[in-house]
């Protein structure tokens, strides 16, 4: 296995190619624009995972750094797998000083569960206490749909 270098440094990001896998060959994403995604890069930490200074690996996390984190977007080239690099790229998120004390660290998944059960991920305790606003084929419209209208207070 060669080294995975993961780094946090945003200017090393590869937008294309999180672009490119993102909106071809994810199943989360397809079809997402660019903009979106140079948007999410901009409100997240990046971790990039780099071979021979190309990478070859990405994930992102929204989060708080005091009581919440979402684990997103996180992928291996094809070409890649099979080689422990997940593992090397989840034990980074995992240990990145910033998100050390959370409350609660979430994230989706159709296919991974394995590889997060290995860093402590599980079922929600409570699903019951769970809710969600979910537009699945948000990228498939022609345009964006609104988020939802806040209440002014007095109403």
């Amino acid at each position: 296995m060669r080294e995975l270098r993961i780094s946090t440094d945003s200017s090393q990001i590869d937008v294309d190619l999180v672009h490119r896998y993102l909106s071809e060959e994810s199943y989360w994403a397809k079809g997402i624009p660019r903009e979106t995604v140079e948007r999410s890069l901009a409100h997240s930490l990046c971790f990039g995972g780099y071979i021979d200074g190309h990478q070859v690996a990405f994930a992102r996390v929204i989060s708080d750094y005091a009581t919440f984190a979402y684990l997103g977007d996180v992928f291996v080239l094809p070409e890649y797998r099979g080689s422990g690099y997940s593992k090397a790229l989840m034990q980074a998120v995992i240990a990145h000083p910033q998100l050390q004390g959370l409350r609660r660290f979430m994230l989706a998944t159709s296919d991974a569960h394995g590889l997060y059960a290995q860093f402590g991920f599980a079922a929600p305790a409570k699903p019951q206490t769970l809710m969600e606003c979910c537009v699945p084929d948000i990228y498939k419209t022609s345009k964006p749909i609104p988020p939802p209208q806040r209440r002014r207070s007095g109403q």
